[in-house]
């Protein structure tokens, strides 16, 4: 009997022969309205994935987590609760901590709810006073029954549709393959979450001649950190990605010395010194045929570029916070790689200490290397880069190539003299964009055709 009433509540969100005959016929409506959208309309049985497709279908795709993973955890407590009930009488820290979760959950259900029947309303164009049945949880099977079965209401796209469209028209051809730089040809980097494949980058293709500093900018969840995992080979992608015109993906062992990757977060061992994290640095990042003298060598060389001999014995966690930076960068130059890639290297950091670390990087370039960054603060060190990545999550969410090209050419290209006003160009109008994503990915792929 109790197994019935879990299974009940799971799939029909109650026990009694109303709610379970509202829920058929809301799940009736909502496979209706997903096979409009062009989503398997089978979806709308499972608790959690109905949500996140609901989300898709209103446009909504980036809501849709929240939204799914909310929805769950309130049935998931609603069955803890038929398993062992609450006492009315006396309650238990446990049972507080219950109606507290469910009490949390249920608002922002109810949040995101909003959120994405609003979607669905601008999606099937309809008056916004629909969302007073939507909101209601048994009045809900109203406009899902007539949004689902009516010929009258039709969502303006299909969501898979609308994908494959985006991906036709801004599709253009890949680099050619350079004997001296990178040469990215990445036709698809995806992976499955929520449901589904989800496709986080597309149609990026460049390329980067050597002693060239780049920028690489985007909104939040453009893609910036998938495309740098992508090309140093950390999260492969469907692409080719040639590094002197060697294939980073075929020969990764031979390559990997030849590829520096500074990430966000700090690795470093507060109470070791400066000379002694180096010197591990130098073992992990050199070739094992290189002596331990010619490690030390290499160590005193790379402290001497970034500045840190005179703090080569002082602890690291005794250490300022651009000089914790600098050792951070000079970890991964140990290897004097060719391709040196940093994601927001001046976080934390002052104007002042941010620009001598810029300078420091554009002399690094200038020997020959290719150096590739990620920084919220472009345009107070723009004078120092050659080239400019700009990606931009289009409206199915996937992240695409809206421009790569020198500083001034993107200037003209976008109509703006800032950089960051170019980030706020392609972001979306509720992340506080201007919503021109698709705009400038079809712009820039007409030009490169």
């Amino acid at each position: 009997m109790l197994v019935t009433r879990i299974l009940l509540t799971v799939f029909f969100s109650g026990t009694t022969a109303y709610g379970i005959i509202v829920s058929i016929l809301f799940m009736a409506g909502l496979w209706m309205m997903f096979e409009k959208s062009g989503i398997r309309g089978w979806w709308a049985l499972f608790p959690g994935a109905r949500e996140y497709q609901l989300s898709r279908c209103a446009g909504r795709e980036s809501d849709g987590p929240v939204y799914s993973v909310s929805s769950v955890g309130i049935i998931a407590l609603q069955v803890i609760q038929l398993i062992d009930p609450l006492d009315s009488e006396i309650f238990t820290a446990r049972e507080v901590t219950i109606i507290i979760s469910l009490a949390a959950l249920l608002l922002v259900c109810f949040i995101y709810s909003i959120r994405v029947y609003s979607g669905l309303i601008e999606v099937y164009g309809v008056r916004k006073r629909w969302i007073l049945l939507w909101i209601v949880t048994d009045l809900a099977t109203i406009p899902a029954l007539i949004w689902g079965f009516s010929k009258k209401y039709q969502p303006a796209w299909k969501v898979e549709d609308f994908r494959e469209e985006m991906a036709r028209l801004a599709s253009h051809g890949s680099a050619s393959v350079m004997s001296e730089g990178l040469t990215v040809n990445l036709t698809e980097r995806s992976a499955v979450e929520y449901f589904r494949r989800k496709v986080l980058l597309r149609d990026i293709h460049m390329a980067i001649p050597q002693g060239h500093m780049v920028l690489l900018l985007g909104g939040s969840g453009a893609g910036k950190t998938t495309y740098l995992n992508a090309i140093n080979g950390y999260e492969k992608a469907r692409a080719e990605v040639l590094l002197n015109g060697t294939n980073l993906y075929k020969h990764y062992k031979k390559m990997q010395y030849e590829v520096g990757f500074v990430p966000q977060s700090e690795m470093m061992r507060g109470k070791d010194t400066v000379l002694h994290t180096l010197l591990d640095a130098a073992k992990l990042r050199l070739p094992t045929e290189v002596s331990a003298e010619q490690r030390k060598a290499r160590v005193n060389e790379v402290m001497e570029i970034f500045g840190l001999t005179p703090v080569k014995n002082n602890l690291v966690e005794k250490l300022s916070g651009g000089q914790k930076k600098r050792l951070s960068i000079s970890m991964e130059f140990i290897s004097n790689p060719s391709l040196f890639i940093l994601d927001e290297p001046d976080s934390g950091l002052d104007g002042v200490m941010a620009r001598e670390l810029f300078v420091q990087l554009r002399k690094i370039a200038d020997t020959g290397k290719i150096v590739i960054v990620i920084t919220h603060t472009p345009d107070r060190v723009i004078d120092l880069f050659d080239d400019v990545i700009v990606l931009a999550k289009d409206s199915a969410r996937t992240g695409r190539l809206a421009f790569y090209g020198s500083i001034e050419d993107a200037r003209t290209f976008f109509q703006r003299d800032k950089m960051e006003q170019i980030v706020k160009s392609v972001n979306r109008v509720e992340e506080g964009g201007d919503g021109l994503a698709d705009e400038f990915v079809m712009k820039y792929a007409k030009e490169v055709a």
